[in-house]
């Protein structure tokens, strides 16, 4: 079953609602000011109450990735039974500057709970699986997913497995060609849909090289061709796009996959660490 097979109706609508067509935005608005009414209405009375096609109504749900309009609603039902207050208020121009700074502190929290709550316990073991099989691993990401794979890189050289980052999508395309099927990348893109890295996604896979993808929950080409897709989850404000606030849970998730893999191979990067340290020290002389 794939993440897409399953509930967060509203997470969802969140995650892809910049690419929604006008109609789809009416019934998106619908559907997450009037979850009740969903619940309880049919497709017939929903459309009618929208001045809309039935048709469009079931393509609607198509596109959020449930079979049919049955589907979505159990999902949404599910999430309207569990939901509780949004205590993350919006900012506002007259907050003083620590009413502001912890608003910002609570829409981080609240980026990275709704990431954990989408997080897939078979793909991440799949991901960490990758690398840790891989002889070399190589992160890959233009503009700000660019400071997030350097950050990937940052962490894994202590693991003692070789890797590198690259922001440039030619010196991605240099790379990736330059690896096999025994080593790993990750390709980082909050879209998913960024022409540079789908094609550097390519030429990987043209050398068999098994791929990671960390972008957002919104179904993309990215997603949908990596051998593996971890999803952040984020919501866009005024002062911060969702690109923006989506780091944060990307920074987390590449935690996650170094902590995983720092695990398995204790040994290796023990000593990867203690030959580093001893490096540094003596810049220090």
């Amino acid at each position: 079953m794939s993440q897409f097979d399953q509930g967060l109706c509203k997470h969802r609508i969140k995650a892809s609602y910049h690419e929604f067509r006008a109609k789809e935005k009416v019934i998106a608005d619908y559907i997450m000011e009037h979850p009740e009414k969903i619940i309880h209405s049919s497709i017939s009375q929903v459309a009618d109450n929208l001045n809309v096609a039935e048709a469009t109504v079931f393509r609607f749900c198509k596109r959020i990735g449930f079979k049919g309009y049955q589907a979505m609603k159990i999902a949404l039902a599910s999430e309207v039974v569990n939901d509780v207050k949004d205590i993350h208020e919006k900012i506002h121009e007259d907050d003083d500057e620590k009413s502001i700074a912890e608003k910002v502190f609570k829409s981080n929290i609240r980026t990275l709970e709704d990431t954990l709550s989408v997080m897939d316990a078979d793909k991440m073991k799949q991901a960490v699986d990758i690398l840790c099989n891989a002889q070399r691993i190589e992160f890959y990401g233009n503009g700000g997913s660019g400071v997030i794979a350097q950050d990937a890189h940052h962490k894994f050289i202590r693991t003692g497995i070789p890797s590198a980052a690259y922001s440039d999508s030619h010196l991605q395309m240099m790379s990736a060609s330059q690896l096999t099927s025994k080593d790993a990348v990750v390709l980082i893109s909050h879209s998913g849909a960024n022409r540079d890295i789908l094609q550097t996604l390519e030429v990987a896979q043209e050398h068999g090289v098994p791929t990671i993808g960390i972008t957002s929950l919104a179904k993309s080409p990215l997603s949908e061709q990596v051998d593996v897709a971890l999803f952040t989850l984020s919501e866009e404000t005024e002062y911060r796009s969702e690109a923006l606030a989506s780091r944060l849970a990307q920074l987390s998730l590449i935690d996650a996959l170094y902590v995983n893999v720092s695990i398995r191979k204790k040994e290796q990067m023990q000593e990867s660490v203690t030959k580093m340290r001893q490096a540094i020290s003596r810049t220090r002389m």
